[in-house]
C-alpha cells in the first residue's frame, strides 16, 4: 500500500466514492484537470464515506458550530483526495500541495473562516509532511454554497512523473 495511503488507513479514514450529483443534475465539468504535472481541482465537499453529501448543512456560526465547521473542512478533504486518487492513480504522485482556495458558508457575523479551513489543511500537512503538504490558501465567507454544504475548497497540486 502507498505510504499516504497507509497514513489514511493508520488515521481510520476512507476516501468516498465519486460524488453522484442528485437526479436531474447535471455538473459539466471534471472534478480534477490534469495539465502537465499540475492539477487543478473543482470545488468539493463534504462527502459520508458512502458517497453522499456529509450532514450537518448550512451556515457555519448559526447552524452548524466552528467545529463541526472544521469536521466538514476535513471532510472536504478526503473528498478530494478520492477525486486526485482516481484522477492520477496513487495519492504518493502528488508531490506538493500548490493552493487551496476554501469557501465557507457563513452566517452573518462569522469571521472565523480561516479556523474552519484548517480542517482540511490540518490534515494535509499530517498525510504530506511540512515541505510537500504546504500550501497558500484563502479562507473565506460566503453568503450560500450548493447544496447548503457548510463548506467547499477547490485547489491545485503538482504531480511527481
Amino acid at each position: 500500500m502507498a505510504n499516504i495511503e497507509s497514513r489514511l488507513t493508520a488515521l481510520g479514514l476512507v476516501l468516498p466514492p465519486a460524488f453522484s450529483p442528485p437526479p436531474g443534475m447535471v455538473l459539466p465539468f471534471v472534478h480534477v484537470r490534469r495539465i502537465g504535472n499540475r492539477a487543478v481541482i473543482a470545488g468539493h465537499g463534504p462527502q459520508s464515506p458512502e458517497g453522499p453529501l456529509a450532514k450537518p448543512f448550512g451556515k457555519v456560526g448559526a447552524e452548524l458550530s466552528l467545529e463541526q465547521g472544521y469536521v466538514a473542512a476535513r471532510l472536504t478533504a478526503l473528498s478530494m483526495l478520492g477525486s486526485l486518487k482516481r484522477a492520477v492513480g496513487e495519492l504518493d504522485r502528488i508531490s506538493h500541495w500548490v493552493r487551496i482556495f476554501g469557501m465557507v458558508n457563513s452566517a452573518p457575523g462569522f469571521v472565523q473562516q480561516p479556523a474552519v479551513i484548517n480542517g482540511f489543511s490540518d490534515l494535509i500537512l499530517e498525510l504530506w509532511g511540512p515541505e510537500a503538504g504546504a500550501h497558500a490558501r484563502s479562507a473565506v465567507g460566503m453568503a450560500e454554497l450548493p447544496f447548503g454544504m457548510p463548506v467547499e475548497i477547490e485547489g491545485e497540486v503538482q504531480i511527481a512523473d
